[in-house]
């Protein structure tokens, strides 16, 4: 291994991120063991840590660090046992290949509307309660995590809101299972383009592709 290959797959982070970069990679080995995350330089003091859910959206969380190149992709055990280690975070060996799919574009999100965080909790935790009812060996079923829990209009669109995006929200701890009184009101923010929907909370934000499955390439 050369110096050159760890100066380009170093992440440096700063010491007061390690804790929230470990939370967020815990949260993703607990929806898949082998999952893989994707880095991506969003400027020179900020990187976002891409991830699939497992609920055919994405999650995104962005940290205060730096990343030498624009993108790079990581196993995300081995970048969570990398943090232990005191000065650049190693990121191993590249892992592209295990990257299906496209990254959402950056912007050319309108802002439909704001919805407060408990009306999430509940609908998850309901969601959850129908899962356990009816889930089989495969997890739960297609037509529950399809349902349509929502619709928010604004911005002169109509956004459908299913429960993939409800569960892969909570399941990544974006929100608060049983958040305090003074965030149970704080607003996820509903935002879509032509192509995808995104909605923003407190701790990070999830896309979806509004066809559906997630695109090998970019459309806006």
């Amino acid at each position: 291994m050369t110096d050159g290959f760890l100066s380009e797959r170093g992440l440096v982070l700063a010491d007061s991120e390690r804790a929230d970069l470990g939370a967020y990679l815990r949260r993703v080995l607990r929806l898949d063991e082998a999952a893989v995350v994707r880095l991506h330089r969003r400027s020179e003091r900020l990187v976002t840590v891409w991830s699939e859910t497992g609920f055919d959206a994405l999650a995104m969380r962005t940290f205060a660090g730096a990343l030498p190149v624009p993108d790079a992709v990581a196993a995300a055990d081995h970048l969570l046992a990398a943090l232990d280690v005191p000065g650049t975070i190693d990121l191993g060996f590249p892992m592209d290949s295990s990257w299906r799919g496209a990254l959402p574009p950056a912007d050319g999100y309108a802002h439909v509307d704001d919805v407060p965080a408990h009306a999430f909790v509940e609908l998850a935790r309901r969601g959850a309660e129908l899962a356990e009812e009816h889930s089989s060996a495969h997890g739960p079923p297609a037509s529950l995590l399809d349902q349509q829990v929502l619709e928010i209009e604004g911005a002169g669109d109509r956004v459908p809101i299913p429960m993939r995006l409800v569960f892969a929200l909570t399941a990544m701890g974006f929100i608060p299972s049983d958040p305090p009184a003074a965030e149970q009101q704080d607003p996820v923010r509903v935002r879509a383009s032509a192509s995808w929907v995104r909605l923003d909370a407190r701790f990070g934000s999830v896309y979806r592709h509004r066809r559906g499955s997630i695109p090998l390439t970019v459309t806006r």
